[in-house]
């Protein structure tokens, strides 16, 4: 029963902060320590129901590694798909290393583990704190983006729509970023049926290899399906999500706009644009557009990996212990 209440009692704490401020991490924590103890309270009333034991009483505990060895069946599937249809960029791998190293992390640990030698069996016992702290952290973002998800703009006036560039292919606005940018039409169509005069700013500024800014064709693309010249605000400078928002609001100010802002980008995107845009002071609300779905889980972990930056010094806190113990261990062997 007391892991039952602690877990409503964080469930009502997620829902206060995020009516507050949706744009928090530690909403996502805030649910997944709502599960844990939901699931500790499960488990304790199939004690309570079905008194048994040895092997049996692991059994509620079976869907743990059988989740692991589906995601990682997925990701290995996914990855080959990425392969296939993007090439082997160091990006369009990432959901296929991880998927592999999710295989083989516990075959290598059982390994490390049987040769008896204290600098092994350390080192098997850290990578498995880490494999916790990673895969708890990874839910915690899960739980936050599904959370996310659940934003609406609402009603109100917007500055400006502001739509995040994602790279031009031969100069031209590619699939995914022409996603980004329907979105950002309709609602500035929804919008202006509302009655309100909002314009819409494609981000974006000139990569290396490309011929012409982001915002240049982002605009195009915006005016040749019959958005007014004169409602598009072209910003053609940005090279990061952090100067795309940033550099809009400098450009929308110059035009007397100021306010909240609605940020269009990619759904898989969003949760961490949105987590960028309050780390910056800004009001704002993100919204995501439809992504293929074979590129989803490669770009998510690539969203999931830039967000375990954003807070190096508590990750290194919070594994300073499972070192240390790792390292008595090594000693006593």
């Amino acid at each position: 029963m007391g892991s039952l209440l602690v877990a409503v009692a964080l469930l009502g704490v997620f829902w206060v902060s995020w009516r507050r401020e949706p744009r928090r991490l530690r909403l996502g924590v805030y649910l997944v320590l709502a599960a844990w103890f939901a699931l500790g309270a499960l488990l304790q009333l199939t004690r309570d129901l079905w008194p048994t034991d040895g092997v049996w009483a692991l059994l509620p505990l079976l869907p743990v590694p059988l989740t692991v060895l589906a995601l990682a069946g997925f990701l290995v599937a996914n990855g080959l798909t990425m392969v296939r249809k993007e090439g082997r960029s160091l990006g369009n791998l990432l959901s296929l290393v991880v998927g592999v190293a999710l295989v083989a992390a516990p075959v290598v640990a059982i390994v490390l583990l049987r040769t008896h030698d204290g600098p092994f069996i350390a080192v098997a016992v850290f990578a498995f704190f880490v494999c916790v702290q990673l895969g708890a952290s990874f839910a915690a973002f899960l739980a936050y983006t599904l959370a996310y998800r659940r934003v609406r703009p609402g009603d109100a006036d917007a500055a400006a729509v502001v739509v995040l560039g994602s790279g031009l292919v031969r100069g031209q606005v590619p699939r995914l970023l022409a996603g980004r940018l329907d979105r950002a039409v309709t609602e500035w169509r929804r919008l202006r049926a509302l009655g309100f005069s909002t314009p819409l700013v494609p981000s974006g500024g000139q990569g290396p290899d490309e011929p012409r800014a982001e915002g240049d064709a982002m605009g195009d693309y915006l005016t040749d399906r019959g958005i007014p010249a004169s409602d598009v605000v072209v910003e053609d400078a940005a090279r990061t999500t952090e100067e795309n928002l940033e550099l809009s609001v400098a450009l929308l100010r110059d035009r007397g706009r100021e306010g909240r802002l609605t940020v269009v980008t990619s759904g898989y995107h969003a949760p961490r644009a949105a987590l960028i845009s309050r780390r910056l002071g800004m009001d704002a609300v993100v919204l995501g557009a439809p992504t293929a779905r074979y590129f989803v889980p490669s770009a998510y972990l690539r969203e999931f990996v830039a967000v375990l930056t954003y807070h190096p010094w508590l990750h290194l806190l919070l594994v300073a212990p499972s070192a240390a113990f790792a390292v008595l261990l090594a000693r006593a062997y």
